[in-house]
C-alpha cells in the first residue's frame, strides 16, 4: 500500500499503519488505519483472537483522531469478521461488495447509506448490507462497528 505516513508499534505486537487513501473520506484528509499483528520469526501468523476465550469486542479497537481504524479478527477464505472505529466526521466512500455484509454498531451510532437510502443505526442495532448494493458509512459522531462477511453459499 502506498502513502504510509507512519508506523507505530504498540503493546501485544499490534502494528498501526496510517495511510492516506482516496477511498476514505474525512473532514481533515483522513488517515486510514489498519491494525495488524506483527509477524515475528518463530511466531505463527494468526490474526484471530484467542479461541475458546471470552472477549469484550468493543475494547479490542480504539479510536484514533481523524481516522478510521480496522482490526480484522477472523479472516478465512469463506468470510471474515472485522471491528472498525470511526472518529467523528470520518467515513468510507461509496462502494459495493460481491457478498452480503452484516454491520452491527457496538459503540455510538452510525449512518449507513444503502442504495441511496440513509439508515441511522444506534448502539446494538445491525443491518444486512446486500451484495452488489452501493453503500457508504459515515460517522456523524464517533462509533465502532462489527462487520461480518460470509463468502460461501454464493455458488448456488
Amino acid at each position: 500500500m502506498t502513502g504510509v505516513n507512519d508506523v507505530i508499534y504498540l503493546k501485544d505486537r499490534i502494528t498501526i499503519k496510517r495511510l492516506k487513501h482516496p477511498s476514505f473520506t474525512s473532514k481533515n484528509r483522513s488517515n486510514f488505519t489498519i491494525m495488524e499483528k506483527e509477524i515475528k520469526k518463530g511466531v505463527p501468523d494468526n490474526s484471530d483472537l484467542e479461541k475458546s476465550k471470552a472477549h469484550i469486542i468493543v475494547e479490542i479497537i480504539e479510536y484514533m483522531t481523524n481516522s478510521v481504524v480496522i482490526k480484522t479478527i477472523i479472516k478465512k477464505s469463506t468470510g471474515n469478521i472485522s471491528v472498525m472505529s470511526f472518529d467523528s466526521g470520518e467515513g468510507l466512500t461509496e462502494k459495493t461488495s460481491p457478498f452480503d455484509t452484516f454491520a452491527q454498531v457496538i459503540d455510538g451510532s452510525a449512518e449507513i447509506t444503502v442504495n441511496r437510502h440513509v439508515h441511522h443505526l444506534q448502539l446494538g442495532e445491525g443491518m444486512i448490507i446486500p451484495a452488489h448494493a452501493p453503500n457508504r458509512i459515515k460517522a456523524n459522531q464517533r462509533f465502532k462497528m462489527l462487520l461480518t462477511t460470509i463468502k460461501s453459499g454464493y455458488e448456488e
